[in-house]
């Protein structure tokens, strides 16, 4: 018995170190196995969200085709100009200081404005990097476009350069901050959950909207928007066709807007986004309907631009709680921003003599609000993630989120009416908003840029080749 111990000794031990060795390899690959798990969630992440940008940016086709569809053909270049340089405008000052003033690393000790990473500088920082920063400037010129339609027909495009920066890159930045980098006063009112705007009904969509009321008054109407007796005078946009394809795209793009405002797809995201997904189609559509049937109750026809603003209406209004309701409030959420935007349209006409070519300020301001306010009434506990108990007043979470909505979104009317009324007046008195009665008369396109958007129907009606002295477009 002693003789055979030695024998077993050998075998024993290369067991031992064979286990031994296959437990290191195991930890090891265990190791590697979790870094390239995490690697693929990361860049599965990254990829979603630059992906939802991209359909973001494809959003300003969307508005440069609906603007283009409801403005008169003498300024279709025009306006296609202004949607152009949005992007260009916007993706600059957004890189110079609007990211800056939004997320700045510096941002943890201001309440009000963040003050770091100008010009990108110290870049990337903690808030999703660089496909963070793509996702948030494709947004920022969402925001600046919205103004460009209720200003349309009249308004220089130098005056036009000027707002479009200054709105990209600090009216927009400063209430994004307040919004959504989580380390601002609208967290330190301890008012049910904080504000709420999933994807940007008030801070994106009212901004835009409410800067666009503050130029169209500044501005002034058209001419011969407003008759003397006070009645309001119908001017048709020129082309139907491409405003209705605009909307589509519009609708579309959403599909970034609202479920890429996930952030990610990882950690239960996924789920997140399909819900939203459902909830924005569930939106635009009963925002369509309404407006389709609320119109025929109250003019005898289906008006075919009411009811594509009637869907542009659904989809601002739910941007706000998409993530936060179930679909039956979504429903409801579109279609009333749809009656918002109807009744928004009327009171500036009849009301106020503000004229808005396109419905903007009804669309985007007012639907906008009611989107904001609707959180408030609708959210349910499970879509809010209210451990706190506050959630939407209609579904037994008591009135402190819905008070907390309207103390956001009342700051962000009041800080956008402010800063963009002192904009718009100012860029009114010293160089100038509006274009001459002659300039209007004849066409932004042709004393704007020297063109026609229709060569062979509009006013030069010899095309880009004619002899003119209006940059060679001109009668």
């Amino acid at each position: 018995m002693k003789r055979a111990l030695p024998a077993l000794r050998r075998p024993t031990a290369l067991l031992a170190g064979g286990l031994l060795a296959l437990g290191i390899i195991s930890v090891v690959s265990a190791q590697d196995s979790a870094a390239d798990l995490a690697d693929i969630i990361s860049a599965v992440d990254t990829a979603w969200l630059l992906i939802a940008g991209f359909l973001v940016f494809f959003m300003q086709a969307g508005f440069a085709m609906l603007t283009a569809g409801f403005v008169r053909s003498q300024e279709t270049a025009n306006i296609l100009m202004k949607n152009m340089i949005d992007a260009c405008v916007g993706g600059i000052s957004f890189w110079l200081v609007g990211w800056a003033f939004a997320y700045g690393s510096s941002s943890a000790t201001n309440d009000f404005i963040g003050l770091g990473n100008f010009a990108l500088n110290a870049f990337p920082n903690e808030v999703d990097g660089w496909a963070g920063w793509f996702f948030q400037f494709a947004f920022a010129a969402a925001a600046a476009t919205i103004v460009a339609g209720a200003l349309a027909g009249r308004t220089k495009y130098s005056a036009y350069l000027i707002y479009t920066v200054v709105i990209t890159g600090f009216i927009y930045p400063v209430v994004v901050h307040w919004g959504w980098s989580g380390i601002t006063w609208f967290d330190n009112l301890g008012l049910g959950n904080s504000y709420v705007d999933f994807a940007g009904s008030g801070i994106v969509h009212t901004v835009g909207g409410i800067a666009g009321l503050m130029g169209a008054i500044a501005v002034g109407a058209r001419l011969g928007k407003y008759g003397p007796n006070g009645e309001v005078r119908a001017i048709p946009g020129h082309n139907i066709s491409i405003a209705t394809m605009g909307m589509f795209i519009l609708w579309f793009g959403w599909y970034g807007f609202n479920p890429g405002s996930t952030l990610g797809l990882s950690e239960g995201n996924a789920d997140v986004a399909a819900h939203v997904a459902v909830t924005t189609t569930l939106a635009a559509a009963a925002g369509g309907i309404t407006a389709m049937l609320w119109s025929r109750f109250r003019t005898g026809r289906y008006d075919t631009g009411l009811t594509i603003n009637g869907i542009l209406a659904g989809l601002v209004a739910i941007t706000a709680g998409t993530a936060a309701v179930d679909p039956w409030a979504s429903v409801i959420i579109g279609g009333i921003g749809a009656l918002v935007m109807y009744y928004g349209v009327q009171v500036l006409d009849s009301v106020f003599r503000i004229d808005d070519p396109v419905g903007a300020v009804s669309v985007h301001a007012f639907s906008g609000i009611w989107g904001v306010i609707a959180v408030g009434l609708f959210a349910s506990e499970a879509g809010i993630g209210a451990e706190s108990g506050h959630y939407g007043l209609f579904l037994g979470g008591g009135g402190e989120q819905l008070l907390m909505q309207i103390i956001g979104i009342a700051s962000i009317v009041a800080w956008t009416a402010l800063t963009a009324g002192i904009l718009f007046f100012a860029i009114k008195f010293t160089v100038g908003l509006r274009v001459s009665e002659e300039e209007e008369m004849r066409g932004l396109d042709l004393i704007e840029h020297g063109v026609d958007a229709y060569p062979d129907f509009g006013p030069s009606g010899s095309g880009i080749f004619g002899s003119s002295e209006i940059g060679g477009g001109g009668r």
